[in-house]
């Protein structure tokens, strides 16, 4: 029996034999030991670890079998008490390993691991410390995760600090895991400080993705609501310094930089920061925030002292103080809307409507008011404003003449015309502004001197629309500072004056239609008519279509008016040159205007022809309309029988809608006049257009005319045209195609034969055949040569009549039997009566002589 070292004794089986004898052989090789262990696996302990060990001796540079031999004795003592002698065991042969692998991670990692489940943290420590100095740096980071957990799981918070710190060394970029370890164990002032570092560190990346606002918010968020434990660091510098770096997010840092203070207990300094706050933010938000977090101060303050007072009783200086803190918190509310507006006024200096509320804020207040409009006016850069910047003159100029200061109105006045405004209708604005004032106060030779002041010709001359010049040079073509000075002269000047000022508007070519139309309305009215043509006259030089629309009308107009009949050619070039180039949309009223001349003074042919011409003229869509007019007109002059020419040409020129209703009444008229045949020619013309499924109305009074005026045989021919006519416009594609599928759809109860290519005919083919069809019933439709020729009145009786109808188409239905056998009853020839009519007055018109 072989024995190891002579301490123990162990007994080999028989099955050891062939691998003991090839260990003998090859004492150096892993693969011989490992097929040895691998066979003694599930055998004793004792022997697979004496296998490990003798294995070792001969090969204790192998790290495989280090490793699976140290994997193999902590197996054997897990789930065994701590303090049992086997983990110690276990324990020096790590160390034993650790001789010959402290180059190797993995062992470190494992025997730190297995100290670390046993409690033994100084040791655990210094392992650790010992596999830092032991492996090169680029195998650090394998052991710093277990040593952090490790540390941090310790109720030691300076070992862990320690630790962290030598850690950060080398990889400064996990600060926050630092300092989120730092707050939850308390240690809020090196929290604070590492934060800060961070915070001022440009090329940090946050690991937790946030961004550099964030980590200033939340180091703002740390020192303010810590003050009594964060204390290397100046708070109120720190929070300053983040004011000056993100001026777009200043609310929360000011709030931050109060609530240090109030936390502190520096309640005033805490106040003085909120007012700070307040008089310095830009942005609605900012001072959102920061007004809701002081006035929730103040309250607390309020309930504060309320509690204090009734836990410790009150007397007359808690009294005192409870009011000033009511005071000041009521005050505080009664000012945000004006430091609402100051903010929104340092966000936008040049805002004229904010600068015009401050004012309607300090309601009540004179001097203020004043100061207000002082500032305004002198802040407001007029090429930068945000709405009207006169106007903040004018309403300044109207409060000093409210309270009744004239001087001082005036004054402002002159000042707000020397401002150089962006655009030419500010300072018109001010002008007229400035002349109205005036004239409240029945000051009217001072306002027709300002007005004239406005209008004089400067020194140096510019274009209206020339920006690069400034306003005062351009303000004499103002157009509104013009009309206002023509409506004072008109009141308050004389003709001569008031002339003059007209003539001037036109001169400078500023004139608008209706200052045209004005000027010679002055001249009417006093009595200067050729004059008052004359200004039409010129204001139809200066304007084109469709601007001097009005001019001509209202000229033409009052031309009529003046002269009637008097100078007839003259009138007529009138009308002529203002329908020479005239647009389509405004010749209807100008033409009639001008047939009413000719009507009334002139010949009635040249009232015709005026007439036929506006039909030509005219929009598409009101030619209808001048057609009615026309034929009206004609019927009047000439009688309804010259409206035949018209009624043709209406028919030819209109669409076919208006057509129709043309064609209805031209058949209306011949059959009033007795001419039946010529109306149903017209109906058998209007016929082509009438789709019998859109028009029934047309076939409908058609029939009724026959019904009154025909006979069976012109019954019939009106049938066969609605045929021929259906079938016309049966022929139109989609039609056809709607008819198919309805055809299709009733004969076997689906739309599947319409699918292409199916029973050999597709959709083109089924076009063709019904095509085809409805010619073929089309061809049907036309009458046939008769046998006989029937005449209606004759000996032939209405029986034998209707035979021979029969036997000439067959396929032809019978209309009003009842009449036919009514007229069966009579066995005699029907005799002929003849009947004697007037002629109606309106055939010839209003040129008959009573």
């Amino acid at each position: 029996m072989p024995s190891l070292n002579g301490k123990s004794e162990v007994v080999f089986e028989d099955d050891d034999l062939p691998y003991e004898e090839e260990i003998i052989r090859n004492p150096y090789s892993v693969k011989c030991w490992m097929r040895y262990i691998e066979f003694k696996q599930n055998g004793p302990k004792t022997t697979l670890n004496m296998i490990y060990e003798r294995a070792l001796r001969e090969l204790p540079g192998s790290y495989k079998l280090w490793y699976n031999y140290l994997r193999e004795r902590r197996k054997q003592v897990k789930g065994k008490c701590v303090t049992e002698q086997a983990h110690e065991e276990v324990n020096n042969c790590h160390e034993r390993a650790l001789v010959f692998m402290h180059k190797m991670p993995r062992i470190w990692l494992d025997y730190c691991q297995f100290l670390v489940s046993q409690c033994k943290i100084t040791r655990s420590r210094r392992t650790f410390d010992r596999a830092l100095r032991a492996l090169p740096v680029t195998q650090h980071p394998r052991i710093w995760p277990l040593y952090l957990r490790f540390v941090r799981n310790l109720p030691l918070p300076e070992t862990a600090i320690r630790v962290y710190r030598r850690y950060l060394k080398l990889s400064p970029e996990n600060a926050e895991e630092y300092i989120d370890y730092l707050r939850s164990v308390g240690r809020l002032d090196e929290a604070a400080v590492r934060l800060a570092a961070i915070v001022n560190d440009e090329s940090f990346v946050s690991k937790e993705g946030k961004s550099n606002y964030q980590l200033w918010h939340e180091l703002c968020d740390l020192i303010s609501q810590n003050p009594d434990k964060v204390t290397s660091l100046n708070v109120g510098a720190i929070i300053r310094g983040g004011l000056t770096r993100f001026t777009d997010q200043l609310g929360k840092l000011w709030c931050s930089l109060a609530d240090y203070y109030i936390r502190s207990g520096h309640f005033e300094k805490a106040r003085d920061v909120y007012e700070e706050a307040i008089l310095t933010v830009v942005t609605v938000r900012d001072f959102t925030q920061v007004f809701d977090s002081c006035a929730q101060f103040e309250e607390s303050m309020i309930a504060a002292k309320m509690e204090t007072t009734s836990e410790m009783g009150q007397d007359d200086e808690d009294d005192i103080d409870l009011e000033l803190r009511l005071a000041r918190f009521e005050q505080l509310i009664a000012r945000r809307p004006l430091l609402l507006n100051s903010v929104l006024l340092r966000q936008n200096p040049h805002n004229v409507h904010e600068w015009r509320k401050r004012v309607n804020l300090y309601e009540g207040n004179p001097r203020q008011i004043i100061n207000t409009y002082t500032e305004a006016v002198q802040t407001v850069d007029p090429m930068k404003a945000t709405g009207k910047p006169h106007s903040l003159w004018v309403s300044f100029a109207k409060f000093y003449e409210e309270n009744e200061q004239l001087d001082d109105a005036r004054t402002i006045f002159e000042k707000a015309t020397k401002v150089n405004y962006k655009q030419v209708d500010d300072l018109a604005a001010v002008w007229c502004e400035y002349g109205e004032m005036e004239l409240r106060h029945e000051n009217y030779e001072q306002a027709l001197r300002i007005l004239r002041k406005a209008t004089a010709i400067p020194s140096r001359k510019a274009e209206y629309f020339d920006a690069s010049e400034p306003v005062q040079n351009r303000v004499y073509k103002s157009l509104k500072v013009w009309s206002m000075l023509a409506d004072l002269e008109e009141s308050l000047g004389t003709f001569k004056s008031t002339k003059a000022v007209y003539d001037r508007i036109i001169d400078l070519r500023i004139a608008t239609p209706q200052i045209i139309i004005n000027y010679a309305m002055f001249l009417e009215e006093h009595n200067y008519f050729e004059e008052s043509f004359k200004a039409y006259e010129r204001g139809i030089a200066l304007f084109r279509w469709p601007n001097v629309y009005d001019i001509w009308n209202t000229y033409l107009t009052k031309f009529i008016d003046r002269y009637g009949g008097k100078k007839l050619e003259r009138a007529r070039d009138l009308f002529e040159q203002a329908l020479d180039g005239c647009p389509a949309k405004f010749a209807k009223t100008i033409y009639l205007l001008y047939a009413k001349l000719e009507e009334e003074y002139g010949l009635a042919r040249h009232a015709m022809a005026v007439y036929e011409r506006a039909t030509q003229a005219v929009e598409t869509v009101e030619r209808h309309h001048m057609f009615n007019i026309y034929i009206k007109r004609a019927a009047e002059i000439y009688g309804v029988t010259y409206t035949r020419a018209i009624y043709q040409k209406a028919i030819e020129v209109l669409p076919d809608e208006y057509s129709r209703d043309m064609c209805l009444r031209f058949a209306d008229m011949e059959s009033k006049l007795g001419e039946i045949d010529r109306a149903r020619a017209i109906y058998s013309y209007c016929s082509q257009i009438c789709d019998p499924r859109v028009t029934a109305t047309f076939w409908q009074t058609w029939k009724e005319f026959e019904i009154r005026h025909g006979n069976e045989d012109t019954i019939r021919e009106m049938l066969r045209i609605k045929r021929s006519v259906q079938a016309t416009y049966n022929t139109q594609v989609n039609f056809m195609s709607s008819q198919m599928l309805k055809a299709t759809t009733s004969s076997t109860g689906t739309v599947s034969d319409l699918a292409p290519g199916q029973m050999g005919i597709d959709d083109m083919k089924l076009l063709e055949q019904k095509a085809q069809q409805l010619a073929a019933e089309a061809e049907q439709d036309k009458p046939k040569p008769k046998e006989k020729i029937l005449f209606v009145r004759s000996d032939t009786s209405r029986s034998e009549l209707a035979e021979l109808a029969k036997q000439a188409n067959p396929d032809e239905i019978n209309i009003d039997e009842d009449e036919e056998e009514d007229d069966d009853d009579d066995q005699g020839p029907e005799e002929v009566r003849l009947e004697q009519k007037s002629v109606p007055t309106a055939v010839f018109g209003g040129l008959k002589d009573d």
